[in-house]
């Protein structure tokens, strides 16, 4: 527990309120910093690692990492940054999604003492007389001063009272897990401060707030999320990795040199080698050097000469006469047969090279051809 306020906080853009960080650390004990993931979808991406490399360094000052699941906001849904409401997730898709998350977050974080996985269902499935007990703590007037609700509300947009409820949700987890810290993008500034003001009201002392920058996507534009495909998941293939980070813009590689190898890219490499090295550092991390070796080989090999790889995975056709490629490009490349089809149509499915249209096509056609999704994808149809 050596290291100083300072540290902790060297690359935050908040940490709230000035000199409350320094005061908790001056106790001499082990801090509880909390930080809560809602499993909305099945990956966490490398968006997802800013915070957790923060909470990483937390760990290794002598601090205990409280990790939530939020399996029960997650069916409320977060609606920081939303212009609507978000979809409807199952409570299957839900409780699936969260079993992934925690070996995911292993990756990144120390699995012994110094980490206590927690869901919320534990204590947001509660009765009808302690929720009206939370929620008589914060007013309408409050919720409404948060950025994406008032945009919101003044365009008439519909805004729900689960979504009002959110931020109260999350605060009421600092309660339950006796939050010192809690850690967030910026995008979390209002659930975290709401998160202090819980706390107060419950008699407990009040959380430091720490936010980090947010990472942008592949896109360069947007913040890394799944929901606008913008994303590169910590379990995505070496291949896969390697690719989608050679794809982001010139003008975001300083912010993921910084977000996510606490460097800058090195001024006597070219665009082009400064990026490689980011890929190939990311894909070390999550997959080693030998798989980042061979993605830089792969990659090169189908992209730079044009040529399919060599390990194509074979896939036997089912003995129909006639093949419908949504429904194989469902089975077999994890989507469905909407996004399927409309890849098809947007010309980002290939056979042996050549631009797919047709949704059928006689089974006696595909035998032995490669089939191409995107830029990094294939199979071998048999």
């Amino acid at each position: 527990m050596a290291e100083t306020a300072a540290y902790l906080a060297r690359n935050a853009v908040d940490c709230l309120p000035a000199g409350a960080l320094e005061r908790r650390l001056a106790e001499g004990r082990p801090l509880r910093v909390k930080l809560g993931l809602d499993p909305t979808a099945a990956d966490v991406h490398l968006g997802h690692t800013v915070v957790l490399q923060k909470l990483r360094e937390f760990q290794d000052s002598g601090h205990t990492v409280a990790l939530i699941i939020g399996d029960y906001t997650a069916r409320v849904g977060d609606p920081s940054g939303r212009s609507a409401t978000r979809p409807v997730l199952s409570g299957a898709e839900i409780d699936a999604n969260a079993r992934t998350y925690v070996e995911q977050a292993g990756k990144v974080l120390l699995t012994d003492e110094r980490l206590e996985i927690r869901h919320n269902s534990e204590w947001l499935d509660m009765s009808m007389e302690s929720l009206f007990g939370l929620v008589r703590h914060a007013t309408v007037a409050q919720l409404l001063e948060r950025d994406d609700f008032a945009k919101r509300f003044a365009a008439h947009q519909p805004i729900s009272l689960l979504e009002l409820l959110y931020p109260v949700l999350q605060g009421y987890d600092s309660v339950a897990v006796d939050a010192d810290v809690e850690l967030g993008g910026t995008d979390q500034t209002f659930n975290l401060l709401m998160g202090r003001a819980i706390q107060s009201a419950y008699g407990k002392p009040q959380q430091v707030v720490l936010t980090v920058p947010l990472l942008v996507g592949t896109d360069g534009v947007e913040k890394m999320s799944k929901s606008v495909g913008n994303h590169v998941g910590v379990t995505d293939p070496p291949e896969e990795m390697y690719g989608k980070t050679l794809s982001i813009p010139d003008s975001a590689m300083p912010s993921w040199y910084d977000l996510l190898l606490g460097e800058a890219p090195d001024p006597a490499l070219s665009p082009r080698d400064q990026k490689r090295t980011l890929a190939r550092a990311l894909v070390t991390r999550y997959h080693g050097p030998e798989a980042a070796a061979a993605a830089e080989t792969h990659f090169d090999r189908v992209h730079v000469a044009r040529e399919a790889p060599d390990d194509i995975p074979a896939v036997p056709l089912d003995g129909a006469a006639t093949v419908h490629l949504p429904q194989l490009l469902a089975e077999h490349f994890g989507m469905s047969r909407s996004d399927a089809r409309r890849t098809i149509a947007q010309g980002g499915v290939r056979l042996d090279g050549a631009t797919v249209t047709e949704l059928d096509l006689p089974a006696s056609e595909l035998t032995g051809r490669v089939l191409q999704l995107g830029k990094r994808r294939f199979l071998r149809l048999g």
